[in-house]
C-alpha cells in the first residue's frame, strides 16, 4: 500500500502536466485525451515503482493480482478524475457545502484525494490477495 500511495503522490504531483491537470475533466475528446494521458503516465509510474519494490523486497506477486489491482486503479482513477463523480458523491451524502468550500481548504480536492486513497487500498488488496 505504501508503494501505491507514494506512486500516487509522485505521479499526481510531479508526472502530471499542468495541461493534463487542467483539462482532464473537460467535455469531449480533448478532456478524454488529457485524462488518458494522465492515467497512462500515472500507472506507468505506479508499475515501475511496484516492480522496483517487488524486486528489492523479493515479494512474490501474481500477474493476475497485478493486472486486477492496476486495472481497478486505472478505471477508478479515470472515473474520479472526471470530477463530477466526486461532486455527485458529496452532494448525495449530505456534504454539498463541503464540495463548494474553497477556504480554508478545497473540499472537492480533499474528497477527491480521500476517494483515490480508498481506491488504492482496494488495489493493494487485489494485488496482495490474487
Amino acid at each position: 500500500m505504501a508503494t501505491l500511495v507514494a506512486a500516487h503522490q509522485f505521479a499526481d504531483h510531479i508526472i502530471q502536466t499542468d495541461t493534463d491537470a487542467n483539462t482532464k475533466a473537460a467535455p469531449g475528446w480533448n478532456g478524454w485525451r488529457h485524462l488518458l494521458s494522465h492515467v497512462g503516465t500515472y500507472h506507468a509510474t505506479a508499475l515501475a515503482m511496484l516492480m522496483i519494490t517487488i524486486t528489492a523486497l523479493d515479494i512474490s506477486m501474481t500477474i493476475t493480482g497485478l493486472a486486477a489491482g492496476l486495472g481497478f486503479s486505472a478505471i477508478s482513477h479515470a472515473f474520479l478524475d472526471r470530477r463530477w463523480p466526486v461532486r455527485w458523491i458529496l452532494n448525495h451524502t449530505g456534504s454539498a457545502a463541503f464540495a463548494d468550500r474553497q477556504i480554508p481548504v478545497c473540499g472537492l480536492y480533499l474528497a477527491d484525494q480521500a476517494l483515490h486513497y480508498a481506491c488504492l487500498w482496494v488495489s493493494a488488496l487485489l494485488i496482495a490477495c490474487l
